[in-house]
Formats: structure tokens, C-alpha cells, sequence
């Protein structure tokens, strides 16, 4: 299969970047002006172009683990505890999780401890109490970048950010930034770029240095990518655990049983995987509210499918995929969203993935409920059918197709 890699992972960092806009104050493209700060110093360094490319996803998705290092983490300690906790840089967990997803994206470089280690410490008073030269040229060169944007960029520093910077760093170097690398970086910067990340046009410079072209990928390694990425979107909240997962394996299993070919059936289940990266976007204390939503809590609940739709339009044809994900709460009868499309408008994927997610969300157990059996859930199905909210045919077919399986 065709994917544009780094599209699809420049997208995840978006959804990543809402996390950390929540817990460090940082504005939205943290991930993308990291990547492209960490790219300007690799050519400095002379990294080859595969080198550049593996060091933009990696800078892309430093922080892959927060949602799960917050999920964990956050059973033992409060939320304002926690927040203190990464900001001080105290704890290397999200790092050792961090390094372990990214055995799941295909690297080809090497590029091993290029997250475990991106927060360590010049001179080895790091989470791992590694010295600069124990430490690869990535991950020094991610950390630096990563603090020089919290610095410049973060609410907290919204006026003089450049010497605010420049004293930062000149006055750490030998202690958290090794020499090198802080020459590199004032060899490259001035005031005035520094200053042109306020709009986007550093995004631009950042695909003419690493190119977006779709690659090609075997099945296992497509799946890696996916599961990759249903897992940081499942991790946001305890009370969707592997629903995500469990989606792209029921669309996955339905299209197949439905007769489509492999092609098919493999998008099926990246539309599954990435149907909910839009909660991204969404407060725990909604995605995780118990009781009924009020009215307000529901309208900014809703907008996770569009935000599903406008973080997969950044990928370059992906549009099946896009659609088929970020549809599955539409209904047959125009009241669904995020667009109110009609029965004409929506396609059989696009039916199937949202009766896929109604049945996934009504079998799987919560905190708050038990999940209902594969009969009285596809009662419930044929009920929504005969209102007019999903497709009839599928419903019966779903309760055929699922009837004596474990997925």
C-alpha cells in the first residue's frame, strides 16, 4: 500500500500538539517547528536525506507517549501534579514509552534512543544521567529544539522571545545543550527568522527539505502504522480503551466477510484506527463525563469527527480513508455530523463504519457500564435502522458476520 508517511505522521502530531497545549501552554504546531528546527541543524550537520527524514518523524512525534504516560501516570498522581511533574522534566517515562512506540514506524535510518534520550542533560544530570557524548546527535538535537520552541512559544513567553532564548541557551550550554549543537543553532537562526514562526510559512520550508511523497509499504508495516497510532488516540481516555483497535479490526473483518478485496479491506481498517483522532482535540472531562452531556458539552463533543476530517485532509490522497473515518457519525436520515449528510451522500464504507462504531462502542465494556451482548446490540442496530439513523442491510449483515467471533 501507498501512504504518504509523513503526512500521516504530521497529522498525528497535530493531534499530539492539542495534549501539550493542554498541559505546557505551548501553541499548536509544537510538533511541526520542532521538526523543522531539528531538520535546519541536521543539514548543518550534514545528515544525509534519510537521515533528515527520519529525524523530522522523530522530532514530529517526541512526545508520542503523553497520552499514555498520562492515562498511567494520572491514576497516581493529580492532574496539577503531573503537569508540574513534565514541565520540570523530572520523570523519563513518557521517554522509555515514547522510545517503544516508535518500533512500529518504518525508520530508515537508525534511530535508536533518538526519544529515549531527548530530554537528557549535557552534562548527565538528565532523567538517565547520560552526558552529551553517550547521547546520539538526534536526540541532542531534539532536545534543543523542543525547549527552544516551550521558550519561545509558549504563552508564558509571548514578548521578547528571541533573547529570551538566546540567554537561556547561551547560559546552559555545557550544562543541558552540548556546545555543538547551540552553535549550530545560532549559526542557523537569527531574530528575524526566529520571528517568522509566528505565521506558517516555516511548514513550507519544512516539506522542501523533507519531501512528501507517498511511499510503499507491506501490510504488517501498514498495520504497525496504524495500530501506531489507534493506540495514542486510545490512550487519551481510560473510558475508550482499544476502542480504536477494535474498530479497525471490525471494519477490517466486516469488509472482508462483505466481499471487498484487500486493498479495501486494508483502508478499512486504517479509517478504524484513525476514526477518533479528532478526541484529540476534546477535553477528558468531557470525553470521560459519566453522566448525560449537557447540550454544550455534546456541540463541543461533536466536533471531534470534524477535526477527524480536517487532521486527515492534511495527507495527500487520503481522501477514501479521510471520509470513510471521519463520517461514522452521520445518519442516513441528514441529522448526524459533522456535515449532515444524507443517504445519497454516504457511500457503503462510510455506512459501515458507522454502524462498525456503534457496535464496538456498545460491546465494549467502560468504567461506567458493562457491554451489551452481540444480540441485544444488533437489536439495537435493526432499531436505529428502522428510525432511518444507519443502513438496514448492513445491521443484518453485522449480526451474521459477528455472531460466533472474539474480534
Amino acid at each position: 500500500m501507498e501512504i504518504d508517511i509523513i503526512g500521516l505522521i504530521s497529522a498525528c502530531s497535530y493531534a499530539l500538539d492539542c495534549i501539550e497545549a493542554e498541559l505546557v501552554n505551548i501553541k499548536n504546531k509544537h510538533g511541526k517547528r520542532v521538526a523543522y528546527i531539528s531538520v535546519r541543524m541536521g543539514q548543518y550537520f550534514d545528515l544525509p536525506e534519510d537521515a533528515l527524514q527520519d529525524l523530522a518523524i522523530c522530532a514530529l512525534l517526541h512526545d508520542n507517549a503523553l497520552t499514555q504516560y498520562i492515562s498511567e501516570e494520572l491514576q497516581k498522581h493529580s492532574a496539577k501534579d503531573l503537569t508540574a511533574d513534565l514541565v520540570a522534566n523530572t520523570t523519563n517515562l513518557h521517554c522509555i514509552y515514547g522510545e517503544r512506540n516508535l518500533a512500529k514506524i518504518p525508520f530508515k535510518t537508525d534511530v535508536t534512543n533518538a526519544i529515549l534520550y531527548h530530554h537528557e542533560h549535557a552534562d548527565g544530570t538528565g532523567p538517565f544521567h547520560k552526558k552529551w557524548d553517550e547521547v546520539p546527535l538526534s536526540a541532542r538535537i531534539i532536545h534543543l529544539a523542543d525547549v527552544v520552541d516551550i521558550i519561545g512559544h509558549s504563552g508564558a513567553f509571548e514578548t521578547q522571545r528571541w533573547d529570551m532564548v538566546k540567554q537561556y541557551l547561551i547560559r546552559h550550554t555545557d550544562k543541558l545543550f552540548d556546545a555543538a549543537c547551540v552553535d549550530a543553532f545560532f549559526h542557523i537562526f537569527s531574530d528575524n527568522e526566529f520571528a517568522a514562526f509566528r505565521d506558517d510559512s516555516f511548514e513550507t520550508k519544512l516539506w522542501e527539505i523533507v519531501p512528501r511523497e507517498k511511499q510503499t509499504f507491506d501490510w504488517e508495516t501498514c498495520k504497525n502504522i496504524a495500530d501506531f497510532f489507534a493506540q495514542i488516540v486510545d490512550y487519551k481516555s481510560s473510558f475508550t480503551s482499544r476502542h480504536s483497535i477494535g474498530v479497525a479490526e471490525k471494519a477490517a473483518a466486516f469488509a472482508a466477510y462483505t466481499g471487498y478485496d484487500s486493498t479495501q479491506v486494508q483502508k478499512m481498517y486504517l479509517a478504524g484506527a484513525l476514526h477518533d483522532i479528532g478526541k484529540m482535540a476534546i477535553d477528558n472531562d468531557i470525553l470521560e463525563k459519566p453522566d448525560k452531556l449537557t447540550d454544550e458539552e455534546f456541540s463541543k463533543m461533536k466536533n471531534h469527527a470534524g477535526y477527524t476530517y480536517l487532521i486527515l485532509s492534511n495527507i495527500n490522497d487520503f481522501e477514501d480513508i479521510r471520509d470513510w473515518a471521519a463520517f461514522h457519525h452521520e445518519k442516513l436520515n441528514g441529522k448526524g455530523y459533522p456535515f449532515g449528510k444524507t443517504a445519497a451522500e454516504l457511500n457503503e464504507p462510510e455506512r459501515i463504519m458507522a454502524c462498525i462504531d456503534i457496535y464496538q462502542a456498545l460491546t465494549e465494556s467502560r468504567p461506567y457500564k458493562q457491554g451489551f451482548s452481540h444480540e441485544k446490540t444488533c437489536d439495537i442496530l435493526d432499531d436505529m435502522a428502522d428510525k432511518g439513523f444507519i443502513d438496514a442491510g448492513i445491521a443484518q449483515k453485522i449480526r451474521v458476520c459477528f455472531q460466533n467471533t472474539t474480534i
